[in-house]
């Protein structure tokens, strides 16, 4: 399973991936995310091996995973991983600015199953296709909200 979604912000790159790679206020800037707690590494910005729990309530459940950064090129890009219920997962960031003061962020999501009861599971994976992409996109505008205010 593989999801994309693109927004453009007026911001420069380095504003945009300054504000997406700061996990220190990612949990009041994220509507969908309950709590984030940083287990190790920075906060503000992400490093590779940052790792935290996030909670968000999905479906009406409260579901935490912990993640962890597997790479960061400021301000072009970083990359997240997650390991849960024999699946693993991967989130990656990429910053172009288009034009000055202009930047298009793409974010893509992958999930890769890989124990057998996650490959079965995986067939019913389109179900949740609709509910995946509006997380995504939700998380893109609150992220965009705060790159294109003055208080950042």
């Amino acid at each position: 399973m593989r999801l994309t979604e693109s927004i453009t912000i007026d911001a420069s790159a380095e504003r945009a991936f300054a504000v997406f790679a700061d996990l220190e206020h990612a949990g009041q800037r994220l509507s969908g995310v309950d709590k984030i707690e940083v287990l190790e590494g920075p906060a503000n910005p992400l490093a590779v091996g940052t790792r935290w729990r996030e909670t968000r309530t999905m479906m009406g459940k409260a579901a935490t995973e912990e993640m962890w950064v597997t790479a960061a090129d400021p301000p072009h890009g970083y990359e997240v991983a997650a390991s849960s219920h024999g699946t693993r997962y991967r989130s990656a960031f990429t910053f172009v600015e288009t034009r000055p003061g202009q930047t298009e962020v793409t974010m893509t999501f992958e999930g890769t199953p890989e124990t057998v009861p996650a490959k079965l599971m995986s067939c019913l994976a389109f179900l949740f296709l609709g509910s995946l992409r509006k997380i995504m996109r939700r998380d893109l505008d609150d992220v965009k909200a705060v790159c294109e205010s003055d208080a950042g």
